[in-house]
C-alpha cells in the first residue's frame, strides 16, 4: 500500500467544491501558458477521480491510485486509471508534462518519496495541489477551541500527518527544489458557514469518534451557528514545483 489511509469521499467532494474555481485559476495563470494544448498530466493518490474530474477541461489526465475500488470509480467518471503505489510510480522518466497530488501527502507512506517520483515522471511541473494544516485550525467561540486538539489525535491515530501543510517547504528543500508555496482561499460568509457546518461536523465526528465531550462540543457548535457566530478555518497548503 502507498499510502495509511484516505480521505473519506464524502469530505474529498466537499473539499473539491471549495478549491476547483482556485485550482483552475492557479493552472491558467502559472502553468498552462508553458505548455502545450490540453498537456498530460498524472494524479498520484487520485481516489475517486474528483479532483481530476474537476480540473479535466485542462488537462489530458491519468489517473493513479493503490485503491481498486478507486481506480474503478475513476474509470466510472470517463477518467483513464491505473493501480499503482505513489512510492514507485509505474512509468518511465518524464512521461507526463505535469504530475500533481491533492489532499495526499499527509496519508502517505513517505512523503518524501513520492514528490521525488512525481519529479522523476515528470517534464516541466509538479503540483501539491492542496496539503492542510490542522495545527492551524481556528474554530470560534471560545468554547470550541478543545476541537483542534482532537482532530488532531484522532488524525494521528488513523495515521495521516495533520502538520503536512507546513511542511510543504521543507519537503522540496530535501529534494533540492525551489516552490512558489501559498495558502488557497478560505473565509466563508455566514450563509456558507451554515451551508458549511453539518457537513464539517459529520467529518469531525468520524475523524474523533463519539466521546462524551464530543457532544459538549456538539451543542457549543450548534448554539454558536444559531446565533450566528460559528467559524472554523484550516489552512490549506499548495507547493508548485517548476523544473
Amino acid at each position: 500500500m502507498d499510502r495509511l489511509g484516505v480521505t473519506v469521499p464524502e469530505q474529498l467532494e466537499r473539499q473539491t467544491k471549495w478549491l476547483t474555481e482556485h485550482w483552475l485559476w492557479l493552472l491558467d495563470t502559472s502553468v498552462l501558458p508553458s505548455l502545450p494544448a490540453l498537456p498530460s498530466a498524472l494524479d498520484v493518490g487520485s481516489g475517486p477521480g474528483l479532483v481530476a474530474e474537476s480540473i479535466s477541461s485542462r488537462l489530458n489526465i491519468t489517473c493513479l491510485d493503490s485503491d481498486l475500488a478507486s481506480v474503478q470509480g475513476c474509470r466510472s467518471r470517463g477518467l483513464k486509471a491505473v493501480r499503482g503505489d505513489a512510492h514507485y510510480l509505474p512509468f518511465p522518466d518524464r512521461s507526463f508534462d505535469m504530475a500533481y497530488c491533492s489532499f495526499a501527502l499527509l496519508w502517505f507512506r513517505d512523503p518524501l518519496k513520492a514528490v521525488n517520483e512525481m519529479l522523476r515522471v515528470s517534464r516541466s511541473w509538479v503540483l501539491l495541489l492542496a496539503e492542510p494544516d490542522h495545527g492551524g485550525r481556528i474554530d470560534h467561540p471560545e468554547g470550541l477551541l478543545p476541537l483542534k486538539e482532537i482532530i488532531l489525535n484522532g488524525m494521528k491515530q488513523e495515521g495521516a500527518d495533520p502538520l503536512m501543510g507546513r511542511k510543504l517547504r521543507s519537503l522540496c528543500s530535501a529534494l533540492d527544489m525551489d516552490a512558489d508555496i501559498g495558502i488557497h482561499p478560505g473565509a466563508w460568509s455566514l450563509r456558507r458557514m451554515r451551508k458549511e457546518a453539518e457537513g464539517e461536523w459529520d467529518w469531525i465526528s468520524r475523524t474523533v469518534g463519539g466521546t462524551a465531550h464530543l457532544e459538549t462540543l456538539r451543542r457549543e457548535w450548534d448554539r454558536a451557528l444559531e446565533q450566528g457566530t460559528l467559524f472554523y478555518h484550516v489552512p490549506t497548503f499548495y507547493a508548485i514545483i517548476r523544473k
